[in-house]
């Protein structure tokens, strides 16, 4: 890793995102950009990451995707689809447009290797101490008893997401494998019930056995 400056956000960017707030509540990504500016800087996080082996993505912008990942109780697979398609993501990370964002998968990586040096609580102290650096929070406040149920919940999104991933490579093999059994073995009343139980299990070959 290369601690690098966040980037500024590309004016075609800003245009088009603040357009788009403009037709209702002003996105929390956003504000957080405009009023924090480069929450994590990339040096917070170096003894986490090699200093050789080909470049990844910002840890510096990981850690606030993780932030607004869990302010929205989304998953890793959903966080990633708004970097990729969401305005205000695209403006709070000072992307490009037409940036394709990262694989769900970078998300889980950098919360272990977090864990694994004992950087857990990083995020969380280096968010509260710019809120309260801008008076939003007081020092010494209720604030700081939050950290384990964060921390807990971050862990538990960890457990989710791999069970849900395990789940649906197990049933898109058998799928291939015995489509007619799987079919079956599904107890839904109708075709339309089927697909929801699919969906809900997150399971993108669902359409295939479900027909």
């Amino acid at each position: 890793m290369r601690p690098r400056p966040w980037p500024k956000v590309p004016e075609l960017t800003a245009q088009v995102a603040r357009a788009v707030a403009a037709r209702g509540p002003y996105p929390l990504a956003m504000r957080v950009r405009d009023e924090l500016g480069e929450l994590f800087a990339d040096a917070e996080f170096t003894e986490a990451f090699g200093a050789r082996g080909r470049p990844g993505w910002s840890p510096g912008q990981l850690a606030l995707v993780t932030v607004l990942q869990f302010a929205e109780n989304l998953t890793d697979r959903a966080a990633a689809h708004r970097v990729r398609y969401g305005m205000d993501l695209k403006y709070a990370l000072g992307l490009e447009l037409d940036d394709p964002g990262f694989d769900a998968s970078v998300l889980s990586e950098f919360r272990t290797r977090l864990v694994e040096h004992g950087m857990e609580e990083k995020v969380l102290d280096l968010l509260l101490t710019a809120l309260k650096d801008r008076g939003l929070v007081k020092a010494g406040g209720k604030q700081r008893t939050d950290s384990t149920r964060v921390l807990a919940a971050v862990r538990d999104l960890n457990r989710l997401e791999l069970a849900g991933e395990t789940l649906r490579a197990t049933l898109e093999a058998l799928a291939c494998a015995a489509p007619d059994w799987l079919a079956g073995a599904v107890q839904a009343r109708d075709r339309h019930a089927r697909v929801r139980v699919g969906a809900a299990l997150g399971v993108c070959g669902a359409t295939r056995w479900c027909r």
